[in-house]
Parts: structure tokens; C-alpha cells; sequence
């Protein structure tokens, strides 16, 4: 019998760096952050014999009797608000039984909005939502696994219910850090996942990266070498992200540039290598040349927000762009100067452009 205590753990959200869009091709790159704001969670083996199940993004918690994730049919009666978690809770209770561990229900508790006043921050709260249900329940029953197994665990459940994203935020929000992710043939593994056992489809090979990255990798490995110094800084619009409509519209503008997939996946590798190198005129240059090709793909990718975001930098040792759909949510920039990061943080406060989150490199 498992001694029952509250256990408490937390997942952060996440933002591209570069190569979003591009990644939604199986095979394609992106480097992507982590931004540690975080979701929270409480777990604890029930005393009711009952799921009790509560997220702050509801002014109301879920009861479920103890059988529930015994039948898969169903999880299509869910409450839609919690079906996310429900679909992660499903997922896990099979891993459980592959363990051979008897499932037992508990209290789950996610507190953690990563968005104020309705308006979402756009760093990967499904995202996150996902991965914090399952590191509870495995700490719940003391499982350790890789941050691998976390990622597949993740992609599994999101795949399981048709979800078309390139796993990338998974892939970052799973690692906890800065990451090169090359993505896999979601299709080919969601083909998988109807056909094989949950065991199988873990230990098939996915053919994905993930590495994790570190400004100045090279040369901190080198005594006497001057590190650089550098900050990441994210902007909040507070507009929303373009809509799903939209983002399919900017995904045909993908099919009808044919350059664009090639010139993107340049400037990410060429960008990971300048990272690790700590070499700020590339990273500048990087930076800039991926925001123009997001620029040209679509019209709506840089809204008046964003580019008045990006514009602000410009004479500073600084450099930005939009990062994810696009429309709205944020921006990001790396600040190569104390002095201009003051600058750019109070001419964006001028344009109703919030700091949402700041990290020396």
C-alpha cells in the first residue's frame, strides 16, 4: 500500500525561438524555449474512492466514479473542459497496468492559468496541462522515467485525440529547457497508435531529436574565453493568436512557397550552431532572417502589435521576432546590452506591449 500524501510537482510553458510553421512538416527543425511560468499540481490517492479532479480554468471540479478509466468508450461522455486531462488520466492508468500497479483513484488538483483576465499568454497550456497530469501520476506511484518517455507519454495522448500540432511544445515542455526538436511523421504514428499496444507504440522507434541546447556550449568548455551575455525577453500583446482557420490558410502559403521549408530549416541549424558558438552578430542575423521569411509567408503572422514589437529594437544591440502562429499572444527578443534591454522594455510599455518573462542566458 502506497503511503497516501500530497504530492506537488509543476510544468512550465514554452515559446519558439524559430522554425514555427515549418516544423508542422515531419522532418523539419525548430529551437524552441522553455519559459518558466508555471502550471502547478496537488496529488493524492482519494479517501472517497472517487476521482475528484480540479483546474482553476473551471469555477468547477469533476467526479469520477473509481471504474471510470477501466473502459475506454467512455471517455467520449467526458466533460469537455476536462477531457484533456481525462484523455492523459486514460493514457496513464494503461502505462500503470503495463507496470503491473493497482490503480487506484486520487485528488488532482492544476492550478496555474497562463493567461490573465481570459486573454491566454499562447505558451503551451494544453501543452503543459498534459504533461503535469502525467508527472503526477507518476510520482504518485514513485515511477521514475526519462524525459523521453514523459515526451512520447505526452504525444501519445494529444495524437490519441486527433490533435494536428508538431509535439514540439511536448518536446520543450518535457525537457525544461532550450531545445533543437526535429519533428516525426505524426501520421504515420498516429497509424500506429490504432493498430499496436500502448507498450509497442513506447518502444517503436518515433525517428524525432531533441537536444538541448546552451548559449555559449563551445566556448565555456574553453578556459579564458569571454562568455556572452545575453537576455531573453519576451513581449505580451495581449491579443490573441490568429485563429485555426487562419493558421490553415498560412499552412496552404506553405505548399505554394516552396523555398520557404528549405530557407527555414538553413536558418535553425545555422541558428543552433551559433548558439553553442555564442556568436551574437549570427544570432542576430538568424534571428532576423527567419522573422522575414514568417513575414513573407502570410500577412497575418505579424500583426501591428508584433511588428511595432520587433520595430522597437531596431538601433539596439537587441534583436526579435514573433514567435508561434502569430496574430498576437508574443513576441521574443535576445538583449546583448543592460542599457538597450531597459530601453525596448519601456518603449514596449508605450505601445501597451507587456514584459511577460525575462531570463539572463
Amino acid at each position: 500500500m502506497l503511503e497516501n500524501k500530497i504530492i506537488t510537482n509543476k510544468t512550465c510553458g514554452k515559446l519558439y525561438i524559430a522554425g514555427e510553421y515549418s516544423i508542422l512538416t515531419a522532418g523539419q527543425s525548430a529551437i524552441i524555449k522553455n519559459v518558466n511560468i508555471f502550471m502547478e499540481s496537488r496529488i493524492s490517492f482519494s479517501n472517497m474512492d472517487e476521482y475528484m479532479i480540479f483546474s482553476d480554468m473551471f469555477d468547477y471540479k469533476l467526479t469520477l466514479e473509481k471504474d471510470t478509466f477501466n473502459n475506454e468508450n467512455i471517455l467520449q461522455n467526458f466533460d469537455k473542459n476536462y477531457l484533456l486531462i481525462c484523455e492523459a488520466i486514460s493514457v496513464m492508468s494503461e502505462y500503470l497496468k503495463l507496470k503491473n500497479l493497482e490503480i487506484k483513484p486520487f485528488e488532482l488538483e492544476i492550478t496555474g492559468k497562463m493567461e490573465r483576465d481570459g486573454k491566454k499568454f499562447g505558451i503551451g497550456s494544453s501543452g503543459s496541462v498534459v504533461i503535469l497530469t502525467i508527472k503526477s501520476i507518476l510520482n504518485l506511484y514513485n515511477l521514475e522515467v526519462s524525459k523521453e518517455m514523459i515526451f512520447k507519454l505526452s504525444s501519445y495522448v494529444l495524437l490519441k485525440r486527433g490533435d494536428n500540432g508538431s509535439m514540439g511544445d511536448i518536446a520543450c515542455i518535457s525537457y525544461e529547457n532550450l531545445i533543437f526538436y526535429r519533428s516525426f511523421d505524426r501520421e504515420k504514428i498516429r497509424k500506429l497508435i490504432e493498430k499496436e499496444t500502448l507498450e509497442d507504440v513506447l518502444k517503436a522507434d518515433w525517428n524525432y531529436e531533441i537536444s538541448e541546447l546552451y548559449f555559449n556550449e563551445k566556448e565555456s568548455n574553453q578556459k579564458g574565453k569571454n562568455s556572452l551575455s545575453c537576455e531573453f525577453l519576451v513581449g505580451w500583446t495581449k491579443e490573441p493568436a490568429i485563429s485555426s482557420d487562419l493558421i490553415n490558410i498560412v499552412k496552404s502559403s506553405i505548399c505554394e512557397n516552396k523555398n520557404f521549408l528549405e530557407n527555414v530549416e538553413k536558418v535553425v541549424k545555422k541558428l543552433r550552431e551559433v548558439i553553442k558558438n555564442g556568436d551574437k552578430v549570427e544570432i542576430k542575423k538568424c534571428i532576423g532572417e527567419n522573422g522575414k521569411l514568417l513575414e513573407n509567408l502570410d500577412e497575418n503572422i505579424y500583426s501591428k502589435k508584433l511588428k511595432e514589437l520587433t520595430s522597437a529594437t531596431q538601433d539596439l544591440d537587441i534583436c526579435a521576432k514573433s514567435s508561434g502562429a502569430g496574430g498576437g499572444d508574443c513576441g521574443i527578443a535576445f538583449s546583448f546590452d543592460e542599457k538597450d534591454t531597459k530601453i525596448v522594455v519601456e518603449k514596449w510599455r508605450k505601445l501597451g506591449i507587456e514584459l511577460l518573462y525575462s531570463e539572463k542566458l
